[in-house]
């Protein structure tokens, strides 16, 4: 059985600095569960442009709020209790609202390293 708590976490490796937050890999390859769990805190005011090439990826929000933006031009908001999922290698726009942060528990498959950073200043989406 693992028993991780972001307390633990904080300060290692596996606390991550990806860009536009911070997200604490709370389970990733070398724990053979085959998908990678992060506690995922995203800057209020910030806005990313992601893809997964290489993992899907849900994410439920614990708090804040803000929106997901299609590459269609749709967009959903994101508030507690609501769950997204890039079941298709999505790319998408991420902001999280001004004056708060946006906390996501995060779910990858497969699993991640667990360092991965994004490179939030190209042209093209962030991915790995």
């Amino acid at each position: 059985m693992l028993i991780r708590s972001l307390s633990e976490l904080a300060g290692s490796k596996y606390e991550v600095e990806w860009g536009n937050g911070t997200s604490l890999r709370l389970l990733t390859t070398v724990d053979n569960m085959g998908f990678t769990v992060c506690h995922t805190v995203v800057r209020a005011g910030t806005f990313s442009h992601l893809e997964y090439r290489s993992h899907l990826e849900a994410c439920y929000c614990l708090s804040g709020t803000g929106e997901i933006e299609e590459v269609s031009g749709a967009v959903h908001r994101i508030a507690p209790g609501v769950l997204y999922a890039l079941d298709k290698h999505d790319r998408h726009c991420l902001r999280a609202d001004p004056g708060c942060d946006l906390t996501l528990l995060s779910v990858f498959n497969p699993p991640l390293q667990g360092t991965e950073r994004h490179s939030l200043d190209l042209a093209e989406a962030s991915s790995y």
